[in-house]
């Protein structure tokens, strides 16, 4: 059993819960009994497999190898308010360029580690396999992992630069702006590219010059926009009808 912090494999996560080891190192954090085995059955590389002796017991049968550790030290490494004891690092998924070709979503510099993983939830559940996130958070926090709610061991992750993800897109794209035509009256090619702004400025200027076009849900009351994880949502969900 590891008992102290210092450990070296307990140092090496604990510094995964930035964005530069993870980075760095290809890995990242899965914590919790559902969520690490729906990673293991999604076919997600794991590396390291921590239980303390409650996460074990509440585990069940495993037939990866482990590492055990006191609840002191599983404190250390996690950022769950109510850990249940369980924790894997596994490797980030790579995909190529041709995985591109689908359903997806942009995310414009969505900044909320919290949306980001919503989004990716509802991407998973309404058949969006790509998820582009063009400066915005880590699909890969912990924050992020956890809101996904094992959306992230469902879709494709393409992160990085706006300019780099846009030349990814090959399909046409459809910007989400309060100004667009309403969804409901906008012909939708069946593989088509949701493209969703930042929580404060929306879309930038480039996104929406790529943009084939500028849709917009229909609100009531006075009300002027939405949650950008609760707009693509909807969005995903009313052209998946």
């Amino acid at each position: 059993m590891i008992t102290s912090r210092q450990n070296s494999l307990i140092k090496e996560i604990k510094s995964l819960s930035l964005k530069k080891y993870r980075d760095e190192t290809g890995l990242f954090l899965v914590e919790g009994v559902k969520s690490v085995k729906e990673a293991v059955s999604c076919g997600i590389k794991v590396r390291d497999l921590i239980f303390t002796e409650r996460g074990k017991e509440l585990f069940g049968n495993c037939i990866l190898p482990f590492e055990t550790v006191t609840d002191g030290v599983f404190d250390a490494i996690t950022d769950d308010k109510t850990p249940q004891g369980v924790l894997a690092v596994c490797h980030i998924p790579k995909f190529s360029e041709t995985d591109t070709d689908c359903k997806s979503v942009f995310l414009d510099g969505v900044s909320d580690p919290a949306n980001v993983g919503a989004i990716i939830r509802s991407a998973a559940a309404f058949g969006y396999g790509t998820v582009f996130i063009a400066d915005g958070a880590d699909a890969y926090s912990a924050k992020s992992v956890r809101a996904s709610m094992g959306g992230i061991f469902r879709v494709k992750v393409f992160s990085g630069k706006r300019e780099e993800l846009l030349a990814k897109v090959k399909v046409p794209i459809l910007v989400a702006d309060m100004d667009g035509k309403d969804i409901r009256s906008v012909k939708i090619a069946p593989a088509h590219c949701i493209a969703v702004g930042n929580e404060g400025h929306g879309v930038s200027k480039e996104v929406k010059a790529a943009g084939q076009e500028i849709i917009s849900i229909p609100m009531q009351n006075g009300v002027e926009s939405l949650n950008a994880a609760v707009s693509a949502s909807i969005i995903m969900y009313e052209l998946n009808k």
